[in-house]
């Protein structure tokens, strides 16, 4: 998909792209993350943005067309976010030919396709112990393409990640020798691997794990909602449940959010920027929100969820939600380090400019970012101080009615956290850098900046459809107040020898006093819960761009086909039940009643034979799988040994 269209690639959009990985992750993760490889931090990539005219002719048509098989490999046992630490090595040195060469040792794992690849991208670091390059000895991190049938490239082994069967490989690397010309971009391209990984790493963490996320969290609504409606326990759906309702709006607002993050970032990435903190943030939220929406809809579906089979839909969603967590910079690294430890210093006005004078020993461009930022402290102190005494009021009123009020809200929430940054910076200096669970809140409060943005220009882009207003409700408030519980956090542990008590007094009273948010309120999570569980606009647009299959002995369409049954039957259910409640029908489950209430004219003969369909899909839906001993070992009779299972087992282990 990323491969230019005159090398035989698609060339498609990174909204293209995205939309592609969703609807693959809705029906199948392992088909997902297979697609999303070669099509994010790989080959593909660091050809299109750096490679030589004659890499870029011999291996990306192969690539289109899938000759060639991909793999990046990154990780090692000792370094896998911390990707400056490895320790895969290449040494360059000069031929009898007289032409430069590589001898590359590595030992990596956890490459994603890497048993079944033709061509392994290679991270590692480069010394020139001669000085041929005239680069020093240490050259630094550099990527190469080595064919997979090089002498002495091992690959054909796999790990087994919690039992999702794509392929996640180790590799290794003895003695094998390449040509300078296997590095990306030529010996113009020795010792820049980082800044070509850091450029490019953009694709994993802003288009693949949050499309990922959005199709996954997707599907589970279409289906949860579904399952919650269909389901009768105490002579009601489990959905009409308060204990019930909270979970099912939470996956609702999520889903919206995630659809309002994943076009977001991808629109800025069609626009050619490459935003790293923003991607970061990205992947970090999606996958965390991710993960929030398939616990809750294995909590509501109670022993469906965790009886496996082809009835059960989020057994695979749930297995596969730690992968998203980990991969592309681990959530926790991201969110403690990366998101404001990178974005504190490369997304401020004067910091930035601050350091690069110093480094530079010019005085004069110092001094002038030096009061510019004792300006900007003031200013936003000043601003911080207005727009919190006045609830924000004084912000400009973007939005409409609905909106007006959360747009001020985060104008407020912008100057309170510049002013927070810089006094954090200025007061902790470099202990910053290990202060983390401080820099981890500034990253919730900077990523629900983000995530409540995206959510509005969601609202405003689509028409501000007043149908959608309790979604945009509650994914912005939940946002508004996770933003409330990290600035509580940030006053209650700013600890200093000096100022610490007026955080800890004055100031986090006065946070009090002026709450940015608050929990969201039960009345609209009750709204959210019963909007998606309704058969309307909104329930199909929150479910829009996933793969649904057509035939009913599918799961996924089979509770979509009795959720609109159940729907269209409401009110032939309820005159029965009323007719109950008056005493006209005996107090029975309204399937043992119909036909009485048939006779006595309570429901029309097309809403009799409607009830009676209902209920036999309604008991087809609930059921889960169950196997015999053979199938449970998932082989027959005639395959299992004189103990009934030691053959069977040890043949599937080897």
């Amino acid at each position: 998909m990323i491969i230019p269209k005159e090398y035989g690639g698609l060339g498609f959009s990174a909204l293209a792209h995205s939309a592609v990985i969703q609807k693959l992750n809705s029906r199948c993760g392992p088909l997902a993350v297979t697609t999303m490889v070669p099509n994010s931090l790989g080959p593909a990539e660091l050809l299109v943005h750096y490679g030589t005219d004659n890499q870029k002719n011999h291996f990306l048509p192969r690539l289109a067309t899938g000759e060639d098989i991909p793999c990046f490999a990154l990780t090692e046992p000792e370094a896998g976010s911390d990707a400056g630490s490895l320790t895969s090595s290449g040494v360059l040195f000069k031929g009898e030919d007289g032409k430069l060469y590589i001898r590359l040792n590595w030992n990596k794992r956890w490459i994603t396709l890497a048993a079944i690849s033709s061509v392994l991208g290679l991270a590692f670091r480069l010394r020139d112990p001669e000085n041929l390059l005239g680069k020093g000895e240490d050259v630094g991190i550099t990527c190469a393409l080595i064919p997979t049938e090089t002498p002495g490239v091992v690959v054909g082994r796999r790990h087994d990640p919690m039992g999702v069967p794509f392929y996640n490989c180790p590799t290794q690397g003895k003695d094998v020798v390449v040509s300078v010309d296997a590095v990306v971009g030529g010996e113009g391209g020795c010792g820049i691997g980082w800044t070509m990984l850091m450029e490019s790493l953009g694709a994993g963490r802003g288009i693949s794990l949050p499309s990922q996320s959005a199709g996954g969290a997707k599907m589970i609504t279409r289906a949860i909602t579904a399952h919650a409606t269909i389901r009768k326990q105490f002579g009601l759906s489990i959905g009409k449940f308060e204990g019930v309702e909270e979970p099912l709006a939470r996956i609702g607002g999520f889903t919206y959010t995630l659809e309002a993050l994943r076009k977001f970032t991808v629109g800025a990435l069609d626009k050619g920027i490459k935003p790293p903190v923003v991607t970061a943030i990205a992947k970090f939220n999606a996958t965390e929100m991710a993960r929030t929406c398939i616990n809750d809809a294995m909590d509501i579906s109670g022993g469906a969820g965790i009886s496996k089979g082809p009835k059960n839909l989020f057994h695979n969603a749930y297995m596969i939600s730690p992968i998203g967590i980990t991969v592309e910079g681990a959530n926790i690294l991201t969110r403690t380090l990366m998101i404001f430890g990178q974005g504190a210093l490369r997304a401020h006005p004067y910091a930035f400019k601050e350091v690069d004078a110093v480094e530079n020993n010019d005085l004069k461009g110092f001094d002038e970012a030096f009061w510019g930022h004792i300006g900007h402290i003031a200013k936003n102190k000043f601003r911080s101080f207005l727009l919190s005494l006045t609830w924000g009021y004084l912000a400009a009123p973007y939005g409409d009615t609905a909106t007006r009020r959360y747009f001020r809200k985060l104008s407020w929430t912008s100057a309170s956290f510049a002013i927070m940054a810089d006094l954090a910076m200025g007061l902790l200096g470099g202990k910053l850098k290990t202060k983390e669970k401080i820099t981890g809140r500034f990253a919730d409060i900077l990523s629900h900046m983000y995530l409540a943005t995206a959510v509005l220009r969601r609202y405003e882009a689509e028409g501000r459809r007043k149908e959608d207003l309790p979604l945009v409700h509650y994914s912005v408030q939940h946002s508004l107040n996770e933003i409330n519980v990290a600035f509580d956090g940030l006053f209650a542990n700013m600890d200093h020898p000096l100022l610490g008590w007026f955080f800890k007094g004055p100031v986090r009273w006065w946070s009090n006093m002026h709450a940015i948010g608050e929990p969201v309120r039960d009345n609209i999570s009750h709204e959210v819960s019963q909007l998606i569980q309704t058969d309307c606009e909104s329930r199909e647009r929150l479910t829009d761009g996933i793969f649904m299959p057509k035939s009913l002995d599918e799961q996924l369409a089979k509770l979509d086909h009795v959720f609109k049954m159940v729907k269209r039957t409401e009110e032939a259910e309820r005159k029965v039940r009323k007719a109950i409640k008056k005493k006209l029908l005996p107090k029975k489950k309204i399937r043992d009643v119909i036909d009485e209430a048939l006779e006595k004219s309570v429901i029309s003969k097309e809403e009799h034979a409607e009830l009676q369909e209902v209920g036999k899909l309604r008991w087809e839906a609930i059921q889960v799988d169950d196997f015999s001993e053979e199938e449970f070992l998932g082989h027959s009779p005639a395959e299992l040994g004189e103990d009934g299972m030691s053959f069977g087992a040890s043949k599937k282990i080897s």
